[in-house]
């Protein structure tokens, strides 16, 4: 009885990956050839086990030569919105189509990214907003009370390894290509260094003081182009807080004059941070556990030393660590 109850939850996940070949149509192209043209990252967002969902693609993209990131719909309301910039593209995972994930959809179009949707109803308010739809539909789920979200998210994991795959095909991802992501290649090497090592310096640093007006710290963000400062004491550059896309947007509804503001007034105090000698992969592990994108590199006397951005950790520049042929 029990290996019949398997047996059948394993043909009816089957049919319903099998029924998805014949909804590939020109959006699915489309879509390859956007994010394949693409300048900044893919951002994958989706709640509960859609976002799951969109944790493992993210994952599959990143390890296949697609930068990605996931974003929480929930935290991405409070401030992580500020991650996405109009060279974008998100793609949003859902089965209804009608979840909280279509709360942030009008600041999606506001910021200007192309919105891609993997949804089970094609008619539902997600696909009705999105620019491309990718339809992962399928008939009905393996649980026998048809709630548990079982085939539906398998059929939508299966069209995200389609799309990496299809991805890495148009790229000419090769077996070295593979390597230089994965933990026997340059991936692990760059996470096993000291942050130390991989690390922005110097001028790089975006850096304001607590007593400086904030449209001169908007400036500062805005040059140096990593959607966040450090906020330094003037004498010693002791980090004393962090502002951030985030904090704006929060300044922003309050309807705050910036001209009367100062740095300090709307920085978040005493942020994450980490010391030089600390693991790239520790620093990464901190980072996915609070969410941030920007992690401050300090002494021990919280003096700033440098900065890393979650996208160099994950392979979007150049490092020191030498690839091993």
């Amino acid at each position: 009885m029990v290996l019949d109850d398997a047996r059948e939850v394993l043909k009816i996940e089957a049919q319903g990956i099998l029924s998805l070949i014949p909804k590939l149509t020109l959006e699915f192209e489309k879509a390859v050839e956007a994010i394949y043209q693409l300048q900044g990252r893919v951002i994958l967002t989706g709640i509960g086990k859609a976002g799951i969902v969109a944790r493992k693609i993210t994952a599959t993209l990143n390890s296949t030569g697609t930068p990605a990131l996931f974003l929480h719909a929930g935290e991405a309301m409070h401030g992580d919105l500020g991650m996405i910039t109009s060279q974008d593209i998100v793609l949003a995972v859902s089965n209804s189509g009608e979840t909280d994930v279509n709360v942030i959809l009008p600041s999606i179009k506001q910021i200007g990214a192309k919105l891609i949707a993997f949804v089970g109803n094609p008619e539902s308010t997600l696909a009705r907003q999105s620019d491309l739809v990718i339809d992962v539909g399928v008939e009905k789920e393996a649980c026998p009370l048809g709630l548990a979200p079982t085939t539906s998210t398998t059929a939508a994991l299966a069209m995200g390894d389609a799309l990496a795959v299809a991805l890495m095909k148009r790229r000419q991802f090769n077996h070295k290509d593979f390597k230089r992501f994965h933990p026997g290649g340059n991936l692990g090497e760059r996470l096993s260094v000291k942050v130390s090592e991989v690390m922005l310096t110097g001028e790089k640093i975006p850096k304001v003081f607590p007593l400086q007006s904030l449209s001169e710290a908007i400036q500062e963000m805005d040059a140096k182009d990593l959607g966040t400062a450090l906020v330094v004491e003037e004498n010693q550059l002791k980090l004393v807080g962090i502002l951030t896309d985030g904090d704006l947007r929060r300044l922003l509804k309050r309807k705050t004059p910036f001209e009367k503001t100062l740095t300090g007034q709307v920085m978040t105090p005493d942020p994450k941070s980490v010391s030089p000698e600390v693991l790239a992969s520790e620093a990464l592990q901190l980072m996915e556990q609070y969410l941030i994108t920007i992690l401050p590199i300090v002494d021990k006397e919280k003096r700033v030393l440098g900065i890393v951005h979650l996208h160099d950790l994950l392979g979007k520049v150049e490092y020191k660590v030498k690839v091993r042929e």
